[in-house]
C-alpha cells in the first residue's frame, strides 16, 4: 500500500525505513475502533455539509462493510499497510472510489491515533474490570468456607496472632475492588476529552461539530487545547500504573499461595490442573501458575516505566516517540488479563487444610497477647504482663510446649491472677472471636466483609 504522505518525496522510502516505521503490527489491535471513529467523522462532515450526504452515506455503508468482512473473516489486514488508519482508509477507496478519499477531510492521524488508543483502552479496561470482578468473587466464595479456619496471621513472616483463613482472603478482596475503583477513575477522566478535531495540533479552518462526534463516541466533550488533545498520553500511563498496582496486588497473593502450599506451610493444596510436575523428581507438584505471575509483575512494571520514559523528554505536540505507548499498553493489559483469568480458577479450585492451619497457630505463641490482655484485665499494668507471658513463652519453649499444654498450676507459679478461665482466653477461636472490633477475624465480621463486598461487586458491574 502507498503511504499517505508520499505526494512530498521524489523517491522511494528505504525498505528498512518501511519496516521500522510500520505499525501495522501492534495497532491493528484498534481496527474496530478505528471504524468506529470514522464513522462519527463522516457523519459529522455530511450534516456539517463539508462533504455530501451522498458521499458520507457510502463512506459509512462501507465503512460498514469493512467491519462485517473483518468479523466474519471474508477481509484480511494487510501487513504491509503503514498502519491501521491507511488500511482503511485505502480499503474504503477501492472500494467506494473517490467518496473514501473523502473521509479524512478536517482529521490528522495525530488526532485520529489519539482518538483510537482511548476507544481501545476503554474496551479494554471493561474486560480487565469484569476479570477483577471474577477473581474477587472467586476469594470471596473460598472466604466463606473458611470463616471459622483459624490459622497464624504474620508480621515479618513470624507468626503474630490469630486470624482466620476467611479474613486473610477477604484482605486481597479489598485490594481487587480498589483496583477497579482505580480503574473507573481513570477510564472516567480518559473519556472527558475527546482528541478529534485536533487535526495535526492545532485545529482545522472546516467547520467541524466537536461536539457532535465526543457525544457519538461517549465522551464528556471535546478537548479544549488542540495542542493538548494529540500529545496527551497521561492516560495510558495513569492506566498502566492501575495495571502496575493490580498486578502488584496479584503478586503477593501468589508469593503467599507458593507459601501456603509448600510443605513447610501445607495451608492449602492446589487442583492439579493448576501446578506442574518435575522432570526429574517425580514427588513435585510445582505452584508454576502463582511463580508465573510473581515473575510476569516485572513486565507490567516494565511497560509503566517504558511510557514514563517515553514521555519525559519529547516536545509538543505529536512526536513519533508515541508510537511506542501501545506496544506497552497492549503487553500490560494481555499481562494482567491472562493472570487475573487464571487465578480465579486456580483460587475456586485449590483446597484448605484447617487442621494444618490450625496446628501452626497453636505452635506459634500466637494466643500470646491474649493472655497478656487476660492478666491486663485482671488488674495486671500491662508492661508487667507482657513481660510475664515473654517468661511464659521462654519456658514453653525450653520444654517444647505451648500455653495450652501449661497446668493452672503452672500458671499460678507465675501469677495468683490466673484462673481456670485463663483456658478460655487463650482458645485460639475465642481469641479470634474476641477481636471484635470492625474489621477484626470475628465469623460475623468476616460475612459482613463478604457481604459488602458482593454489594460492591454488583455496583461496580452496574
Amino acid at each position: 500500500m502507498a503511504q499517505l504522505w508520499q505526494g512530498r518525496f521524489s523517491k522511494a522510502v528505504d525498505p528498512r525505513v518501511n519496516d521500522f516505521n510500520s505499525s501495522i503490527r501492534f495497532d491493528q489491535r484498534m481496527i474496530m475502533q478505528d471504524i468506529r471513529g470514522s464513522l462519527a467523522h463522516s457523519a459529522m462532515l455530511g450534516r456539517q455539509g463539508i462533504i455530501s450526504k451522498e458521499d458520507a452515506e457510502a463512506i459509512a455503508e462501507g465503512l460498514k462493510q469493512i467491519r462485517a468482512d473483518l468479523t466474519e473473516g471474508r477481509l484480511e489486514i494487510d501487513p504491509n499497510a503503514e498502519d491501521v488508519h491507511t488500511f482503511i482508509e485505502q480499503t474504503l477507496t477501492a472500494r467506494i472510489g473517490d467518496a473514501g478519499k473523502r473521509l479524512h477531510t478536517g482529521r490528522s492521524r495525530n488526532d485520529q491515533v489519539a482518538l483510537d488508543i482511548r476507544l481501545t483502552l476503554k474496551d479494554e479496561c471493561q474486560v480487565i474490570k469484569e476479570d477483577i470482578l471474577a477473581l474477587a468473587e472467586a476469594l470471596s466464595r473460598q472466604a466463606a468456607k473458611n470463616i471459622h479456619s483459624v490459622m497464624p496471621g504474620y508480621t515479618h513472616l513470624q507468626r503474630a496472632q490469630p486470624v482466620t483463613f476467611g479474613h486473610q482472603l477477604m484482605t486481597y478482596v479489598w485490594m481487587l475492588l480498589r483496583d477497579c475503583d482505580r480503574l473507573n477513575d481513570a477510564v472516567e477522566r480518559m473519556m472527558q476529552d475527546c482528541p478529534l478535531g485536533s487535526g495535526a495540533l492545532a485545529g482545522t479552518t472546516y467547520p467541524l461539530d466537536r461536539d457532535f462526534t465526543a457525544a457519538e463516541l461517549g465522551f464528556a466533550g471535546p478537548c479544549p487545547n488542540s495542542i493538548d488533545g494529540v500529545s496527551d498520553r497521561d492516560f495510558c500511563i495513569e492506566l498502566a500504573s492501575v495495571f502496575a498496582i493490580c498486578q502488584m496486588h496479584l503478586s503477593r497473593l501468589c508469593e503467599e499461595v507458593i507459601f501456603w502450599c509448600s510443605w513447610e506451610f501445607k495451608f492449602i493444596e492446589l487442583d492439579d490442573a493448576f501446578t506442574t510436575g518435575s522432570s526429574i523428581m517425580p514427588q513435585k507438584k510445582n505452584p508454576d501458575v502463582a511463580e508465573l505471575v510473581r515473575g510476569k509483575t516485572g513486565r507490567v512494571y516494565g511497560d509503566l516505566m517504558t511510557l514514563l520514559t517515553m514521555m519525559k523528554g519529547i516536545s509538543l505536540a505529536y512526536d513519533k516517540d508515541m508510537q511506542e505507548d501501545k506496544e506497552a499498553m497492549w503487553d500490560a493489559i494481555d499481562t494482567l488479563h491472562l493472570g487475573l483469568t487464571t487465578l480465579a480458577p486456580m483460587v475456586d479450585t485449590m483446597k484448605s487444610l484447617p487442621e494444618n492451619m490450625r496446628m501452626a497457630a497453636a505452635k506459634g505463641f500466637i494466643n500470646a497477647t491474649d493472655c497478656a490482655d487476660y492478666l491486663t484485665k485482671k488488674g495486671m499494668p500491662f508492661r508487667d504482663a507482657y513481660k510475664l507471658t515473654g517468661s511464659l513463652v521462654a519456658e514453653c519453649i525450653a520444654q517444647d510446649r505451648v500455653l495450652e499444654d501449661l497446668s493452672l498450676e503452672e500458671y499460678r507459679a507465675h501469677s495468683e491472677l490466673f484462673d481456670e478461665d485463663i483456658f478460655t482466653a487463650i482458645d485460639l477461636t475465642v481469641c479470634c472471636e474476641g477481636r471484635k472490633t470492625w474489621g477484626g477475624p470475628t465469623a460475623s465480621n468476616v460475612e459482613k466483609q463478604i457481604e459488602l463486598a458482593t454489594e460492591k461487586i454488583a455496583a461496580l458491574r452496574g
